[in-house]
């Protein structure tokens, strides 16, 4: 049978073994093809071929229902679920979603993004089946062993072994999340073995039925597993071995590369460089500086959640080992053991996507904030981040830290002040900080080694004009730059640069406010509650009464595309900002 005529996993059911082995073969061969010219998820998908394959020939879906933790290994599941054709606009605008996505599908049972996750939702919707009368329906967790070690499916399979749930949690064991994992359980899997002592397996202790470790690529073998499994009933985990990248020898060499590598060689395997720029990344920057700063600071400790790579903390985790922790995914024990080190003296740069800061909230707040401890926030992937869409876009940690009395929120617009805010805040123990940067590149090619100190909490005149002031937060200073300086009516517009949500330069506000006719703020993060909301309370607060309009993300998810597009699309493009503030003029000038 042919890969690209199967409509839905009906078409599976009829298949000999020689025929799922060959659709195997196709399905990883069409990601790989796909995949090399539209940038995506790669390994993760390519580990798990054969068992989707065998899941949808096995169970009876979308009845029964299978849960992708985290999502990035759902690609073949999405081909066979009749996306064939979509799945060549995976994650572009208006293309399908690279996560499992209810709406999307009714083969994606539960939408996916953050770890760890699935078995929470499976034993949920069990137990829902168990109340509403439904019989013989099983529930199926796909989940990583990073994580699988997250606190959440702790939780989870704590309550599961207390339930008679027909949940099967399927540990997909590869050793890797998107860096290798890491902790103890993850050494407790790597020597589990068939003659495993029953009495000392952490699974059986908790009442849940463990299987395996099995093959994850021995079709045959998975397959006389998988209907075993269809066939019982209750708490149960099926341990299999993949090999992440399996198919394509470079993305199983480097499997830290290829989790996503952009456009490569489908043949070879070979990464296109992109040269198109030059460019530092700010998370180049951040990495170069934090440890040059560790160097010569010995309180600087690093904590980050199972991000050392994309956040750029390789060089220090390999030069100062013993001072950067890479906690696996578990964010809420980043934060707090972060907490504990600035108890004891330590400067701790918590170091987190703003994505995955929503998922600590309550220790930032009770861990920290209350007592004020000295933690610097690192805030990487704020604002808009593209392809991966609503749940890794960072445009939430503006509003939801702004409303913590005592939590600084920094914002620095440039590469370059990113480095020397990064020095500076380590000779001010301020209590609670959040430094929120972006993702991808900064203006700068090399990195000018001096260091500079700054006043953190100072806005900057960019330009003064007559009319309407424009503030500009963190990086959509360049944009903003741009538009005023293209404008026919540059001489109109004031132009002034803040870097601190919290607190707000409140004497540059007043010369705003005292000077100008019309204010308009641009952020990258949502509009409600965010830094325009707190330039509004104070000018209310002030009793200033004129105009104030506030461009950020609107009160929606902003779904998935190129960075680019979607900057069109919420009005941060220099093009659309130049739009928005020359309508405001003529509107005034119509007055």
């Amino acid at each position: 049978m042919q890969l690209k005529a199967i409509k839905s996993p009906l078409d599976l059911k009829s298949c000999s073994l020689e025929d799922l082995i060959s659709i195997s073969k196709q399905l990883r061969q069409y990601i790989i093809d796909i995949i090399s010219s539209n940038e995506g998820h790669l390994g993760a998908s390519l580990g798990v071929i054969e068992l989707t394959v065998l899941l949808h020939h096995t169970f009876n879906t979308p009845e029964d229902k299978i849960l992708w933790d985290v999502g990035h290994q759902a690609y073949g599941h999405k081909i066979l679920t009749g996306r064939y054709e979509e799945f060549k606009s995976n994650r572009k605008w208006n293309g399908i979603s690279g996560f499992p996505k209810m709406d999307e599908s009714k083969y994606d049972s539960f939408g996916t993004g953050h770890a760890g996750t699935s078995i929470s939702a499976a034993l949920g919707m069990a137990l829902a089946s168990k109340v509403k009368g439904i019989k013989n329906i099983s529930y199926v967790s796909v989940i990583g062993d990073a994580s699988i070690a997250t606190g959440m499916a702790f939780e989870a399979l704590n309550h599961l072994g207390t339930t008679s749930a027909n949940v099967l949690v399927i540990l997909n064991d590869n050793t890797m999340g998107i860096d290798p994992s890491v902790g103890a359980l993850k050494n407790y899997l790597e020597k589990s073995n068939k003659n495993f002592d029953e009495k000392n397996n952490i699974f059986n202790s908790l009442n849940i039925d463990y299987y395996g470790p099995v093959d994850g690529h021995d079709m045959k073998l998975l397959q006389k597993e998988l209907i075993e499994q269809k066939l019982k009933k209750g708490p149960r985990l099926l341990h299999i071995r993949t090999i992440k990248g399996k198919g394509l020898m470079s993305a199983e060499k480097d499997q830290i590369l290829y989790h996503s590598p952009g456009k490569f060689d489908k043949i070879t395997g070979k990464i296109y460089k992109n040269k198109k720029t030059k460019k530092l990344k700010f998370q180049q920057i951040f990495g170069k500086t934090i440890l040059d700063l560790a160097e010569i600071n010995p309180k600087i400790v690093c904590v980050t959640p199972a991000m050392p790579t994309g956040s750029g903390l390789t060089e220090m985790m390999n030069q100062i080992p013993e001072r950067c922790f890479d906690v696996g995914i578990a964010e809420q024990h980043a934060v707090t053991l972060a907490a504990g080190m600035s108890c004891e003296g330590l400067l701790p740069f918590c170091v987190i996507y703003s994505t995955f800061l929503q998922r600590s909230y309550d220790q930032i707040i009770h861990d920290v904030a209350i007592q004020n401890l000295n933690v610097i926030f690192c805030i990487d992937r704020a604002g808009i981040v593209g392809h991966d869409g609503p749940t890794h876009h960072g445009v939430f940690d503006i509003s939801f830290l702004r409303c913590i009395p005592n939590i600084t929120i920094l914002a620095p617009r440039s590469g370059q002040r990113l480095r020397d805010f990064l020095y500076t805040l380590q000779f001010k123990p301020i209590g609670p900080v959040a430094l929120r940067y972006p993702r991808g590149d900064s203006e700068i090619e090399n990195i000018n080694k001096d260091f500079k100190l700054l006043n953190l909490n100072k806005a900057s005149k960019i330009s003064i004009g007559k009319k309407i002031a424009v503030i500009s937060l963190g990086t959509l200073f360049k944009n903003v730059n741009n538009a005023i300086i293209s404008s026919s009516f540059t001489t109109e517009f004031s132009h002034y640069s803040f870097e601190s949500v919290n607190p707000l330069d409140t004497e540059m506000l007043h010369d705003i406010f005292n000077n100008h006719t019309y204010v308009v703020s641009f952020e990258e993060g949502v509009k409600k509650g965010g830094f325009g909301s707190a330039i509004m309370e104070f000018a209310q607060e002030n009793n200033y009464k004129i105009k104030i309009e506030i461009v950020g993300i609107p009160h929606k998810f902003i779904p998935h595309g190129d960075a680019e597009v979607l900057y069109e699309s919420v009005e941060f493009s220099s093009i659309k900002i130049l739009k928005k503030i020359e309508n405001i003029l003529s509107i005034i000038n119509k007055v």
